[in-house]
């Protein structure tokens, strides 16, 4: 089957924000110049496998896991179950009843 291809900047972005991690703690983290993350993130560098070894080290996930779909929906979900566990309780009466209303 074919699928489109992998975007490996758009994905350290996506996984670094995730986190809620700026360039920067992730660059220094990860051992790597903040300007040269930036520049992967912004599709002017490529990658290698053992940079990016290092980011994911970083960001707590295996090589698999970065490239792996079922990941990154575990990671969307755990991101959103996160901000609704930080509502109050009224604020979490009124997002159910707006996604009740958008459901109809």
């Amino acid at each position: 089957m074919y699928k489109e291809s992998f975007d490996v900047s758009k994905r350290i972005t996506y996984l670094r924000t995730q986190k809620n991690y700026s360039v920067n703690k992730l660059a220094n983290a990860a051992g790597i110049s903040q300007s040269f993350l930036r520049d992967v993130e912004l599709g002017n560098k490529n990658i290698t496998v053992e940079y990016l070894s290092y980011i994911c080290e970083a960001l707590d996930i295996s090589l698999a896991d970065f490239f792996s779909d079922s990941f990154s929906e575990r990671m969307s979900n755990d991101f959103v179950t996160s901000k609704i566990y930080r509502l109050t309780e009224k604020q979490r009466a009124a997002l159910l009843a707006f996604l009740d209303a958008m459901a109809e």
